[in-house]
């Protein structure tokens, strides 16, 4: 068995009959900045949805640290230590910036539903820890003044930083980060660089979908480069950039080549 964190194994994805993913096999090593990139439609979604559970594979595997999860649902494998961002934030803008990394904190509760009802100490217990902890990412993030705050009122950059602090609160082993810089000015984005380094430097497995290509270059490890559902590069920024396949379906002779 490999000792990858994370291992897709001929993974397909058909859509009415429309290839959206075809013959996938990758691997993400602990530790490690795997960037997946490619044009629009390369099938890099559906990647993403079929590694959280949003969408079944039509055939293939999915393993997650030596277990097979393709047929988990999408609460199980969050249990198991996968969390992830969305290309169009997924925020709750009535709720409080607090409240809403409180939400990425539930989903590693242990309290009983009984519990719940009858608010034991152990479940005030544990709200407390989790006050504290969404508290503590809030501080390294930078927010912890807009605690109470509505969500909604934070800006476009800020709601990007939230969405990745919400998904750290559940404590998770692998990041899936879809397009965290989407729609943000240079320093803004370069800002999202530096946390996913940093996370990154404490250990953080990082699946990452971007096509900042300043920010790919420089942050991954590895990367794996879709065209049309079909893997046609995988390798260092090095190796990629000048890949020729890569430049022809997807960077052309950008500063990249």
């Amino acid at each position: 068995m490999s000792d990858s964190l994370l291992r897709v194994e001929s993974l397909n994805c058909y859509f009415a009959g429309l290839r959206a993913v075809a013959e996938l096999s990758f691997d993400v090593q602990p530790g490690e900045i795997k960037a997946v990139i490619g044009p629009n439609g390369a099938g890099k979604s559906t990647l993403f949805n079929m590694i959280a559970g949003v969408t079944r594979p039509t055939s293939g595997e999915i393993w997650f640290d030596g277990s097979r999860i393709d047929n988990l649902p999408t609460f199980r494998r969050a249990r198991l230590g996968i969390a992830r961002t969305f290309q169009n934030l997924q925020i709750f803008r009535e709720m409080t910036v607090l409240e809403n990394v409180m939400v990425g904190r539930h989903m590693q509760g242990q309290s009983s539903v009984m519990g719940a009802l009858l608010y034991t100490p152990a479940l005030r217990a544990e709200n407390r820890a989790m006050t504290e902890t969404a508290l503590d990412l809030l501080a390294r993030f930078e927010l912890d003044t807009k605690a109470q705050v509505l969500a909604g009122d934070l800006s476009f950059g800020q709601m990007k930083v939230l969405e990745l602090a919400r998904a750290l609160a559940s404590k998770p082993r692998l990041l899936l980060l879809d397009e965290p810089a989407a729609g943000l000015p240079q320093a803004e984005a370069e800002h999202i660089g530096q946390i996913i380094t940093a996370l990154n430097r404490d250990g953080m497995t990082v699946l990452l979908v971007e096509h900042n290509m300043r920010m790919v270059m420089s942050l991954s490890h590895d990367i794996l480069v879709l065209n049309n559902g079909l893997r046609i590069a995988e390798g260092d920024a090095d190796h990629v950039r000048r890949h020729p396949d890569v430049l022809a379906a997807y960077l052309g002779d950008a500063e990249y080549a």
